[in-house]
């Protein structure tokens, strides 16, 4: 038997919502860039559907959580990384949000981010398919991830200096704080990959 096998396949279940809830954050950052050079209002009703269904499905998994009495890992791990998947969904929408209500392009820094934390998605996509059967892969996976989010906080960081190295023009402000919202919401979302990898390699040195 598996790690997610059990008498009464709750421990499939809970896998099978994860690997669920994986690919939603998957999908939504993959959507977000594929975006980036077009945002408007279509895509961001796109988008919010997709965040709507995340959100029910991490409802539902908490539900369960409270009907389950032995859960196949640490509840609290399954939790945790239910939430972190989900709020990587509600930053690719606030993301969106942000860049039509504000009226801010895609520029370098931008896209180089959410290029970044798709990669971050596909790796958690990966670990969370191989937690079951190859644990130690499922880590491989997860520190991918943390040596990503390093280079989006580089990337966050060298983006923020350069916007404010130009800010000799109070009429250019609005513009410069509204871009910096943005490549906030971007690193935020990459900062909830990180930690979901931070889950995973707690799962993994459980399991070892």
């Amino acid at each position: 038997m598996g790690l997610f096998d059990g008498a009464t396949g709750d421990g499939d279940r809970f896998f099978a919502m994860l690997v669920q809830q994986a690919g939603f954050a998957l999908g939504a950052v993959r959507a977000l860039e594929t975006v980036l050079d077009g945002v408007d209002a279509a895509a961001v009703s796109r988008m919010r559907a997709v965040a709507d269904e995340s959100a029910e499905l991490r409802r539902v998994l908490v539900d369960e959580l409270h009907k389950t009495f032995v859960t196949p890992i640490d509840r609290e791990d399954i939790f945790n990384l239910a939430q972190s998947y989900h709020g990587m969904v509600k930053y690719a929408l606030t993301t969106l949000e942000e860049m039509q209500i504000l009226a801010v392009a895609a520029d370098g820094p931008i896209r180089r981010m959410v290029a970044l934390v798709r990669e971050q998605a596909e790796e958690l996509d990966h670990a969370i398919r191989r937690l079951a059967k190859n644990p130690r892969v499922a880590g491989d996976h997860a520190n991918a991830v943390h040596a990503k989010e390093v280079e989006v906080e580089r990337v966050y960081r060298a983006a923020i200096r350069d916007l404010f190295a130009h800010a000799s023009d109070p009429k250019a402000l609005p513009e410069i704080f509204y871009r910096r919202e943005v490549y906030r919401h971007i690193s935020n979302m990459s900062d909830r990959a990180d930690y979901a990898a931070t889950v995973l390699g707690m799962i993994v040195m459980k399991l070892a």
